[in-house]
């Protein structure tokens, strides 16, 4: 069969695992599925407590609440009828939208607010881990200015892995045939000492490096510049605070966290999260990326008016957890979506079955 050469390159980044066969039935996925995220947003809600909201599938353009990610990913966008064809734009997560919350909810400091996180990402690379519908568990919670440093930042990430691996157990206790393989501790590294480590590498390269040598690894500093001009991995300038000095004498207060995987051979990323920015940091990582005129725009206005608390928060991979903690190959056997039919087909060869 002839595949075009967009075709060829999105086959190209499939990983076929060898000897794959899925461990769990499509009726025991299913019910796993249920099982760890209902006990693992109970534990996330404890351990940083947090308390459930609903949120938006869309939000109004033009307000700068949607996040840009990377800066080049296009927003589904649709026409509002009864509002003289307003644009609305599906969101691509809730960043900016979770601190308005915690100001319009008067959360108190100490405490924060959670919610399912529904998005379409139309530009997404298809392969195991990336799918055209994203699910996660959004958090965002009130925090002093004292707070703001690094020792806090691994503090609450310490907390969330101590929240996955509780439930890496009980799908275990659940069903015995999963072997748990996570490390007990998380391993934090700036991503400027990742290089110095690994400066013949990619970025990706070196992220497979340390998850394989650790397990599990919080890499610290993403979104600026490193020493050899470029970024390890781009980050919008107005939520994550990727410019202000910490203790350990780098620069960032930000991170994602990485496992590695055996089943797929590389690292999977399950959160990426952060102290989000005050108004200083706003401004000049702003300047840094040529983005000043968003200070016009609702968010930044009411950032700018010192009118949002200063805040930390994510976004927890609701698939991708399920996928590594059910042991699955691609992230279609975890939930339904879009694939082109020869990687559909391709999958099915080598034993993933996509919903």
């Amino acid at each position: 069969m002839f595949l075009n050469t967009h075709t060829q390159f999105i086959m190209s980044k499939l990983i076929k695992p060898k000897n794959y066969k899925a461990i769990l039935d499509l009726k025991q996925t299913e019910q796993g599925i249920k099982l760890i995220k209902d006990f693992f947003q109970q534990n996330l809600s404890t351990e940083l407590r947090l308390r459930r909201v609903t949120a938006p599938l869309f939000v109004l353009k033009g307000l700068g609440i949607n996040d840009d990610l990377n800066g080049v990913e296009r927003a589904v966008t649709f026409p509002i009828k009864d509002l003289g064809d307003q644009k609305a734009e599906v969101v691509h997560s809730l960043a900016k939208w979770k601190r308005l919350t915690l100001s319009e909810y008067k959360i108190e400091t100490g405490y924060g607010i959670y919610t399912d996180m529904n998005a379409i990402r139309a530009d997404e690379e298809l392969d195991n881990l990336h799918s055209l519908y994203v699910d996660q568990w959004d958090w965002e919670a009130v925090m002093t200015k004292e707070e703001r440093n690094i020792e806090f930042l691994k503090n609450v990430v310490k907390r969330i892995y101590a929240a996955i691996l509780r439930t890496e157990y009980l799908t275990y206790e659940t069903y015995p045939q999963l072997k748990p393989f996570l490390p007990r501790e998380i391993h934090f590294i700036h991503s400027e000492e990742l290089l110095q480590m690994y400066p013949d590498k990619t970025p990706k390269e070196r992220e497979d490096a340390i998850a394989k040598k650790y397990g599990a690894v919080f890499i610290m500093g993403i979104g600026g510049k490193l020493s050899n001009g470029e970024k390890h991995d781009g980050r919008a300038p107005d939520y994550d605070d990727w410019t202000t000095p910490n203790s350990d004498g780098y620069l960032g207060l930000n991170g994602d966290i990485l496992i590695w995987y055996p089943i797929l051979d590389r690292a999977i990323e399950l959160s990426s999260m952060g102290i989000r920015v005050d108004k200083e940091a706003l401004l000049r990582q702003l300047a840094l990326e040529g983005k000043e005129d968003r200070k016009e725009l609702y968010f930044h206005k009411r950032l700018l008016e010192d009118k949002l608390p200063l805040s930390i928060g994510g976004g927890i991979g609701q698939s991708r957890l399920c996928m590594v903690l059910l042991q699955k190959a691609h992230v279609g056997e975890i939930q339904a979506s879009i694939w082109p039919e020869e990687q559909r087909q391709e999958c099915k060869k080598y034993g993933m079955y996509l919903i």
